[in-house]
């Protein structure tokens, strides 16, 4: 009978995960076709494979679809970070810009793109470097004989803001470099070409794929380190490599689409409400319901008023706020 229930259990999961895949797909057309032109899905698939001389094709090709691509590595990079905080920390309000890990990120960024422009194609690592960083700092403030919630949402909260002091400064000492950053220190994609493809891709892939190879250790993680280690796992050891990890997609994802929040902490709780906390379905779950939630996001961005586009961040910002506080006030016992 258990083992029937098992099995069942599965299934269902199993079934889930072909939702969320469905629902990335009509996410990923919803997205491509609308817009200045909106473009349905049969000409959207005529124009990319067979009918490459005509207007719907450059607009497709050249605007559209590069666009989309990074919307949706952008949110699986950040939707999986987040999942990642909130296993290895175990605290359900962590993500990539609540606790400062984006904040890293987007100064380091932001030196590269104004101290040193000929070496953008190195944003991504300097990205990474800075998130990596302040999840390290953040983790050992926060440590006291374990990490407790409520020390590592403070610490991320001072993090944060010293970050921002030294990203404040670099807008203040180089005004006639700020004029396109404003975009970068919200989260948009209005900029977006292949260029931004090629640059995300390489950092995405293999943090998705050393992701999918490990969401067992993840599972164990939660249980807690005593736990853990009787388990035979080197608890800090796997700790390390998750948070490394976490600021390769966290890293990545900043230095193409800038300061884009709350994506790590809405998509990982809404996919466990379906889905449940079982990594080995929440991980690949979450690939596909963050990239649906940001293509939708920035397809949202850009027809409200159009034909004014809006920054992505702000829709995000908008729906995410709200929900962490929800969160914040259900776990005011911590």
């Amino acid at each position: 009978m258990v083992k029937g229930n098992i099995t069942t259990q599965r299934i269902g999961k199993r079934f889930i995960l072909l939702i969320f895949i469905v629902v990335s797909i009509i996410s990923f057309f919803v997205s491509v076709g609308n817009g200045a032109v909106n473009i349905g899905p049969k000409e959207i698939v005529n124009a990319v494979f067979f009918e490459k001389s005509t207007v719907n094709y450059q607009i497709i090709w050249n605007v559209r679809l590069p666009r989309t691509i990074v919307a949706a590595l952008v949110g699986t990079c950040l939707a999986l970070s987040g999942s990642i905080l909130q296993g290895v920390m175990r605290n359900p309000l962590a993500g990539p810009n609540i606790i400062g890990v984006s904040s890293g990120a987007g100064l380091m960024t932001l030196i590269i793109l104004i101290l040193f422009p000929d070496f953008y194609h190195l944003a991504p690592l300097g990205a990474f470097a800075g998130a990596l960083m302040a999840t390290l700092f953040i983790y050992f403030l926060a440590w006291r004989e374990g990490v407790a919630p409520t020390r590592l949402i403070l610490a991320g909260v001072a993090v944060s803001s010293l970050l921002g002091a030294g990203t404040n400064a670099l807008m203040t000492f180089y005004p006639n470099k700020v004029a396109g950053i404003i975009g970068f220190m919200v989260g948009g994609l209005s900029s977006t070409t292949w260029k931004q493809v090629n640059t995300l891709f390489p950092y995405a892939s293999v943090g998705i794929i050393l992701l999918l190879l490990m969401p067992n250790k993840l599972n164990i993680l939660m249980m807690g380190d005593e736990v853990a280690t009787s388990l035979g796992l080197n608890v800090e050891r796997t700790r390390f490599v998750f948070i490394v990890i976490s600021s390769l997609l966290a890293g990545s994802a900043v230095s193409v689409v800038g300061l884009l929040g709350f994506v790590g902490l809405i998509v990982p709780h809404m996919t466990r409400l379906f889905i449940g906390s079982d990594y080995r379905y929440l991980l690949p779950s979450v690939i596909f319901t963050g990239a649906a939630m940001v293509m939708l996001c920035d397809t949202l961005a850009r027809v409200m008023f159009a034909p004014m586009e809006i920054p992505v961040g702000i829709i995000m910002s908008a729906l995410g706020a709200p929900f962490f506080l929800y969160l914040l006030r259900r776990k005011r016992g911590y």
